[in-house]
């Protein structure tokens, strides 16, 4: 009876599996995901074919171009007004600043990126050289989940330290171009500014309302940079969050909290949010959101200890098993086939997005298709 029941159970994630696959490979994101991605500066000047930096002439009909950032384009050339795309009224500088302005060789169209100092030319330059078109990264990007790097690992080290001292430059579009790229690059790239960060000036930035959209990224900078003293601050604003069920920066946080603590706190980590039946779906979430940050670095708290965790989460939240599953797949950590299989048979998954999850990764799974070979046919 138990070798009909496994091969029935076998039968169905591998039937089952065929047609999630099928429905993966054939679908599109729906829109609500998409509304998620932020289209950073540095995302837009990488993707344009020309960047130069150009000043509004005493004709205010034309602007001249004061310096090239990328593309072939020659300084003092002009651009006709009528070909910049800008609300109205816009972008004509009331400081006499040069606008950043991008376009692609399809397009006759220039688009202003805002104003920026001339004296920034040779940092734009640099940070338009430093993506060589090297390829696409599989990592999961936070705080912006659902974008895609175009960046190698080398380019995003290179990146990564090009923008960190220009963190809250005096020059706002600085600024925002730094901000765009250290938020959504891979941590373990973030990682390695240790050195260039201050933890007093971070947490500074953390604290000041006017920056309370960017404090995430800076959590997890507090947390590289950080010693002990932050890690108790960082425990007290978790306990807070906690108590209030508010999970508005509470990945963030667990990110810091984990990267200052390490491996030893992920014994807390899952008495708190996955065993407490109190927990809430955001609480939950953010808890698995944080560890994929930290399995994709692989460095404080390793992938393996991670991907035990998951395990964990499979073992006493099965009906929320397939959370997980396309990131162990990711990984290729296989040990869960067996997890897997035993929620399969017992149907303790209900949501369909769940089921599909955790059939694509039985279905990619060696282990999985080597059990399914072995079993006989039930008659």
């Amino acid at each position: 009876m138990a070798t009909k029941m496994r091969s029935r159970a076998m039968r169905l994630i591998f039937s089952a599996g065929l047609l999630v696959l099928a429905f993966v490979s054939g679908s599109h994101a729906c829109a609500i995901c998409f509304s998620l991605v932020v289209i950073t500066p540095g995302q837009k000047l990488d993707s344009a074919d020309q960047a130069v930096l150009a000043i509004h002439s005493v004709d205010p009909n034309w602007l001249r171009i004061v310096a090239v950032v990328k593309g072939n384009v020659t300084v003092d050339n002009v651009i006709e007004q009528s070909t910049l795309s800008a609300p109205p009224g816009e972008p004509r500088s009331s400081r006499g600043k040069p606008l950043l302005l991008i376009r692609s060789d399809l397009s006759e169209n220039w688009t202003s990126l805002g104003e920026i100092g001339v004296e920034y030319a040779d940092w734009l330059r640099q940070l338009a050289a430093s993506n060589r078109g090297g390829g696409v990264s599989p990592a999961r990007i936070w705080p912006q989940p659902l974008a895609v790097s175009d960046l190698t690992d080398g380019e995003w080290l290179e990146r990564v330290r090009l923008v960190a001292r220009y963190l809250e430059d005096p020059e706002p579009l600085a600024a925002e171009i730094a901000f765009g790229e250290v938020a959504r690059a891979p941590h373990s790239a973030r990682r390695t500014l240790r050195r260039q960060l201050d933890a007093a000036t971070i947490a500074r930035w953390i604290d000041d309302p006017e920056l309370a959209p960017r404090r995430a990224a800076y959590t997890m900078l507090l947390g590289i940079a950080g010693g002990p003293q932050d890690a108790l601050e960082i425990e007290r604003r978790i306990d807070e969050a906690l108590l209030a069920q508010d999970a508005t920066n509470l990945s963030a946080m667990l990110v810091a909290d984990l990267e200052l603590r390490g491996s030893s706190r992920l014994q807390w980590l899952k008495a708190t949010f996955f065993a407490d039946r109190k927990r809430t779906l955001p609480e939950i979430d953010a808890a698995l959101l944080a560890l994929s940050v930290l399995g994709e670095a692989d460095a404080t708290v390793p992938r393996e200890k991670v991907i035990e965790t998951y395990r964990y989460f499979i073992a006493v939240r099965k009906p929320m098993a397939g959370f997980v599953a396309m990131e162990l797949a990711r990984w290729e950590a296989w040990d869960a086939t067996a997890d897997y299989v035993d929620i399969i048979r017992s149907k303790a998954v209900k949501d369909p997005a769940g089921q599909f999850a955790i059939l694509s990764y039985l279905k990619s799974s060696p282990i999985a298709v080597e059990q399914a070979a072995s079993v006989p046919a039930a008659e």
